[in-house]
């Protein structure tokens, strides 16, 4: 993988660094290619548009014949032989529904199997040359390492000839006035970087099409009429470079390049005669507000009900995605996924078009019900529900298909900033203090934080703030269901509870209590923690500061893995029960997924990608101590890593919620569901039972 920009935050603070490229693990041949008999006859290329010389659609030309190779069973390891093949030393990604635009001529190749070592694609599985049931909008596509093989002869690659294309865009605001202008820019001279340099485009022709494509490039869902008056009073004072002409969008497409558009000759002496330079003003999304006053102007809109959003991702605008169907988060299936819908969905959600339509659970596996296959968007829709799919049933796809995104973002300058993380001893001075994110800034300064008084007085590295930073996150999520199957009621006799008591598991009232006489009652279930994210969920604390419990026998490797609480309807806390991590171990996994964490014998603790942990409701402190709570209607709260000791992804999603009705003798506890996983109106019913006026059963 390419060393990654790290100054986008992904939420609750978690930095992203550079992640090298052996974390991969790709194969590379031992020696320098030759000229391979396995490779006699054939000859490789990248073709597409837009895309950098090391990337592209791939081609091979056999019997003369130039055709593609369909995405269906893709791998990384299949771009590792075929970049190999096109003189690089690796791939660091592939591509899967014509990302660089559909191919022409014979699909090659179909249902590719390699294991990545091969000399030549000839030694992969496949199902035979020119066999293939594909299209070529499921033409593959590969990311080479920008790196070539030494000593690799370029007879045996063929680049596709140069044409012109458009390897970039900005907007150039007028140059009037002398203040610092706020960015993102959303309005300006639409600039394009061409081979020679950066030129404007003539606006002869130009529509609101042309406009929405540019704004999508630059991370803004919509484009705004703009005057162009204004900017044709300007321009009659100013010299032009004009490079483009003639260009007519459709709308849908995701770069300028994929849009139908003419390039200046060198030798064309008049260039957009009777023409001045194109104009966008384009509209940023709620994240990118310029203004305060765009942001109270779009917060006073009526916004409906989000019916999708973007999981496990570390930086804004990329994810899993996710849709809300019958009060009911799950995910989309990733057959037929392709930029048009990717695009729709970044729209839907305030950032651009998608740079990226990912397959294959890219952005970590999601949990229970997957709601749509095989969309097929226009990319005209406003709403992912919009677009035409198919429901599907359990049988029909896994989450090992899991689609996401990555979306295009407008520039903030933020990468300019750097936030260091060394040695404070010695620093001199602190200057920002009671910092407070809630995840979405986009830069430290914009969260909540003391003004002028700075409630550090010494700048020792006891008082300073420091981070460890990572590209990917484990992202926690409570199986709610089996909660709410498995909640009971027991009176433990005392004399059976002074584990749990050393481990201060009881309700405060339990020391007064008559010991070892009497009995305790408890609210049991079972908890089933998945890591849905993309790293492993490993303690804080090493195991040398692990604490050992004589009377339970095992470790504590952190002090408070989750909160169990009974609240009232308005939200006061009546009983209360904590779970230091027993053991954090892999209990159960997916399939394909084998385990690596196991606590026995002072193994490893932690919960690999794609397992779960277990805590039966029949082990000591599983539980919440309610022998001193009334009889009333109430809500059942667990909350995972509440202290936020270990990074994730998204803790959003780490709180649960049930409706509880106890009558002192029974409870019944239904409605569970994770804390952001209902709608609106679903959360109002929820905090209150029909009929309900006070905390009393009626």
């Amino acid at each position: 993988m390419r060393p990654v920009s790290v100054w986008q935050r992904s939420p609750w603070g978690l930095l992203l660094c550079v992640l090298c490229s052996s974390c991969l693990g790709s194969p590379s041949p031992s020696t320098a290619p030759e000229k391979r008999a396995g490779s006699q006859g054939l000859r490789f290329r990248l073709a597409g548009f837009p895309r950098k010389p090391f990337e592209g659609r791939v081609e091979i030309q056999r019997a003369g014949e130039w055709g593609t190779i369909c995405d269906d069973d893709f791998t990384l390891q299949a771009a590792h032989v075929l970049c190999r093949e096109l003189g690089f030393t690796e791939a660091t990604g592939w591509t899967h529904s014509a990302k660089y635009g559909p191919g022409t001529g014979r699909i090659w190749l179909d249902n590719l199997s390699c294991s990545g070592t091969e000399q030549s694609v000839t030694e992969c599985a496949s199902r035979g040359w020119g066999n293939s049931d594909c299209t070529h909008d499921e033409d593959a596509g590969v990311i080479c390492k920008d790196q070539r093989l030494p000593g690799f002869s370029d007879s045996n690659v063929i680049e596709v000839e140069q044409h012109l294309q458009v390897e970039e865009v900005r907007l150039r605001p007028p140059a009037v006035g002398r203040g610092r202008r706020p960015l993102p820019v959303t309005e300006g001279l639409v600039e394009v970087r061409l081979p020679d340099g950066w030129s404007q485009v003539c606006d002869k022709g130009w529509s609101a099409h042309n406009s929405h494509v540019v704004c999508g490039m630059l991370g803004f869902p919509s484009e705004k009429r703009v005057n162009t008056a204004f900017y044709r009073l300007l321009a009659q004072r100013q010299q032009h470079s004009f490079g483009l002409h003639g260009v007519a969008c459709v709308g849908t497409e995701a770069h300028l390049s994929l849009c139908s558009l003419e390039f200046y000759r060198a030798n064309d002496t008049t260039r957009c005669p009777g023409g001045a330079p194109a104009v966008v003003s384009c509209v940023p999304g709620p994240l990118y507000a310029a203004s305060s006053g765009q942001r109270k102007q779009q917060q006073s809109k009526p916004q409906g009900e989000t019916r999708v959003r973007l999981k496990g991702g570390a930086h804004p605008g990329e994810g899993r995605v996710e849709v809300l169907k019958a009060s009911t988060w799950g995910t989309v299936c990733d057959r037929k996924w392709d930029l048009q819908a990717a695009s729709v969905v970044c729209r839907e959600l305030g950032f651009g078009t998608a740079r990226e339509a990912l397959s294959g659970a890219r952005m970590g596996q999601g949990m229970g019900a997957i709601h749509l296959s095989e969309v097929r968007c226009s990319g005209q829709e406003p709403s992912l529900w919009k677009c035409p799919h198919k429901n599907i049933t359990a049988e029909d796809c896994s989450h090992s298909q899991d689609a996401g995104v990555r979306c295009n973002l407008p520039y903030t300058g933020v990468e300019t900033k750097e936030t260091w993380y060394w040695d404070s001893g010695n620093i001199t001075e602190v200057v920002m203090s009671g910092v407070r994110c809630t995840g979405s800034e986009l830069s430290l300064d914009q969260c909540a934080h003391h003004s002028t008084h700075i409630a550090c007085k010494r700048p020792g590295t006891r008082f300073t703030a420091g981070v460890i930073c990572s590209e990917t996150a484990s992202d926690l999520l409570l199986h709610s269901a089996l909660v709410q199957e498995t909640a009971y009621i027991e009176d433990r006799p005392l004399h059976m509870l002074y584990c749990a008591a050393e481990e201060n598991c009881l309700a405060r009232s339990a020391r007064s209590a008559n010991w070892p006489y009497g009995h305790r009652r408890l609210l049991r279930f079972s908890s089933q923690i998945h890591n849905l994210g993309r790293a492993d969920f490993r303690p804080k604390a090493g195991r040398h500061s692990w604490v050992w419990h004589e009377c339970h026998g095992h470790y504590h490797s952190m002090d408070i893995f989750t909160h169990y609480d009974i609240l009232t309807p308005n939200g006061t806390k009546v009983a209360e029960g904590h779970k230091a991590s027993f053991c954090l171990e892999d209990t159960e996994c997916q399939e394909d997924v084998s385990k690596r964490y196991e606590c026995a014998n002072f193994g490893e603790q932690g919960i690999t990608v794609g397992c779960w942990d277990l805590y039966r409701h029949d082990i000591d402190c599983q539980w919440i101590d309610i022998t001193d709570v009334k009889p009333g209607n109430y809500i059942l709260q667990v909350v995972i890593n509440p202290n936020f000791e270990v990074a994730e992804s998204d803790f959003t999603n780490n709180a649960m919620k049930c409706n509880c009705k106890y009558d002192g003798h029974r409870i019944w506890v239904h409605n569970c569901h994770i804390g952001d996983a209902f709608s609106e109106e679903a959360n109002r019913k929820f905090e209150r039972y029909p009929g309900q006026t006070s905390n009393q059963i009626i």
